[in-house]
């Protein structure tokens, strides 16, 4: 654990100090979408009925942003080489690094979903369902993309081979997040799709290092 958190450490310091990369993914989120109501109108109506479904793409969009940097400064500075020698567990140590992404920038879009689901027009109901399902689901986004970005490590054209590779292993939960937030907004609930949510970020933080640690090994031999 030791290690695990030193790693923490280590990206979130990195992250501060390129807070321009760090808060690229934030300002995309926020200033797409307030694109939205100058061109499609300022229906209250309208806003509300795809306010759900624009702001969970536009987040996957900023997740996909930043994942080309997840390994590969790592590579370009040698201290992948580093990782990937080191005695402890390499799954555990690419948690770390995931982790730190997310924390770097997967929060700040559900620190901001608020925000903008009050910019979509959405119902009171969405102030909470929304950071919630946003909380659940973006881990997920972050441990899939970092299995795209491990095996394109060292890659020239490796952020469009990534999205290539990542969007449609993102469409579940592209699905299940946006059916939280519309059953909620419909007095219907959304109870089944947070679970089913949960279960994937479950699944992945089961499966996805494991399967990243073997990329970033194919990736150096």
């Amino acid at each position: 654990m030791n290690a695990f958190l030193a790693l923490v450490r280590r990206d979130l310091a990195i992250a501060r100090r390129r807070l321009g990369e760090t808060l690229l993914a934030g300002v995309f989120f926020v200033l797409a979408l307030s694109l939205f109501p100058l061109g499609i109108g300022t229906s209250a109506d309208l806003l509300a009925r795809i306010g759900a479904g624009v702001i969970w793409v536009l987040a996957l969009f900023a997740v996909m942003l930043t994942l080309d940097r997840l390994f590969q400064a790592d590579h370009e500075d040698g201290s992948l080489e580093l990782l990937l020698l080191s005695p402890q567990p390499l799954a555990l140590l690419v948690l770390a690094k995931c982790l730190a992404h997310w924390l770097s920038t997967g929060l700040l879009l559900v620190l901001v979903s608020p925000l903008l689901a009050l910019l979509m027009a959405l119902p009171q109901t969405a102030l909470w369902v929304l950071p919630l399902a946003l909380l659940i689901g973006t881990p997920t986004l972050t441990l899939v993309g970092a299995i795209g970005a491990a095996l394109l490590v060292g890659s020239r054209r490796g952020g469009t081979l990534v999205a290539l590779l990542v969007l449609p292993l993102w469409i579940p939960v592209l699905i299940f997040g946006v059916g939280a937030v519309d059953g909620y907004l419909l007095g219907l609930g959304g109870r089944p799709q947070l679970l089913i949510l949960a279960a994937m970020l479950l699944l992945a933080l089961a499966l996805a290092p494991l399967a990243i640690a073997a990329a970033l090994r194919l990736a150096a031999e």
